[in-house]
C-alpha cells in the first residue's frame, strides 16, 4: 500500500497571513511539517497555490505542487494534487493523507496511526481523535468534537459537547465520560478522496462548518482511530509565541 502526504498551504491567511513561511527555531513552518512527515511516509508534497510558498519548498529540497487559487477546503485541495502527484510517483498511489499545514510539531507515529487504519480494505476514509482531559476543551466550541459506533466509524462531529450528560453537572462531565476532540488530519483512498469533492456541500456540514458531516450524510463512513498524542495548531501570531517555548 503506498500513501503519499499532502501538506495544503495557502499564502492568504485572513488571521495570519504567511502562516507557512514564518520562522520557528530558524525553520519555516512548513519545512518543520514537510520534515515531520517525512519521518513517517515515503512520499510527502505540498499543495500551494503561492508561488512564494512553492519556491521555498523547493528551495529546501521538498516536493510542491501548484494547484488552483479557488479552493474552499485542504480536501479539495488534495483532489487536484493527488491528479499531478500520481503522473511523478511511479508506483500506484492507494492512499493520501491530508496533512495540516499549521501543526509543526505533528507526530509521526500519528501519521502512521492513520496509514495503518487503511489495511483494513474496507477503510474508505480515516481520521484521529484524542481523549478530552479539560473542561476548558470540552466546553470550547473551537474544539471540534467527535462521537462514534462501537466499530469506531463516525457518527457526528460537532463544535458543541456531544454527547448531552443529562443526569450530570457540567463540572463533572469530563471524569464521567469519555470525550473525544477530533485531530484534524485526514486519509483517503484515492477513489474515495475524487468522490467526496464532487458532492454538494450538506445541511449538517453548513450548520456546523464541519466537511466531514458531508461525507456522513452522503453515507461515507469515517474511521476514527484514537492518539495519545496532542497536536498544537498555529492559527494567529499569539500562537506563534507560544509555541516558541516548546523548542
Amino acid at each position: 500500500m503506498i500513501a503519499v502526504g499532502i501538506i495544503p498551504a495557502r499564502y492568504a491567511s485572513t488571521r495570519f497571513p504567511g502562516k507557512p513561511l514564518v520562522d520557528i527555531g530558524g525553520k519555516s513552518m512548513i519545512r518543520r511539517v514537510y520534515e515531520q512527515a517525512s519521518k513517517a511516509l515515503e512520499f510527502v508534497f505540498v499543495a500551494t497555490d503561492d508561488q512564494r510558498i512553492f519556491d521555498h519548498v523547493e528551495g529546501f529540497g521538498g516536493k510542491a505542487i501548484m494547484t488552483q487559487t479557488t479552493h474552499k477546503s485542504g480536501t479539495d485541495r488534495c483532489a487536484e494534487a493527488i491528479r499531478k502527484i500520481q503522473a511523478e510517483v511511479s508506483q500506484k498511489i492507494s492512499v493520501v493523507i491530508n496533512i495540516q499545514g499549521d501543526e509543526p510539531f505533528i507526530k509521526p507515529e500519528q501519521l502512521r496511526l492513520l496509514k495503518s487504519c487503511f489495511e483494513d480494505e474496507n477503510v474508505q476514509l480515516a481520521t484521529l481523535s484524542k481523549v478530552i482531559d479539560s473542561a476548558e476543551e470540552l466546553f470550547n466550541p473551537n474544539v471540534v468534537k467527535v462521537v462514534r459506533d462501537k466499530d469506531n466509524k463516525a457518527l457526528y462531529f460537532s463544535r458543541s459537547t456531544i454527547p448531552y450528560m443529562r443526569n450530570f453537572e457540567p463540572e463533572h462531565w469530563v471524569s464521567s465520560h469519555k470525550f473525544l476532540k477530533h485531530i484534524g488530519i485526514y486519509g483517503y483512498k484515492v477513489e474515495t478522496l475524487k468522490e467526496i469533492t464532487r458532492l454538494a456541500p450538506s445541511s449538517l456540514e453548513l450548520a456546523e462548518s464541519l466537511e466531514q458531516n458531508r461525507w456522513i450524510e452522503n453515507g461515507y463512513n469515517i474511521y476514527v482511530q484514537t492518539t495519545a498524542f496532542e497536536t498544537v495548531a498555529i492559527d494567529t501570531p499569539e500562537d506563534l509565541e507560544k509555541v516558541k517555548g516548546l523548542l
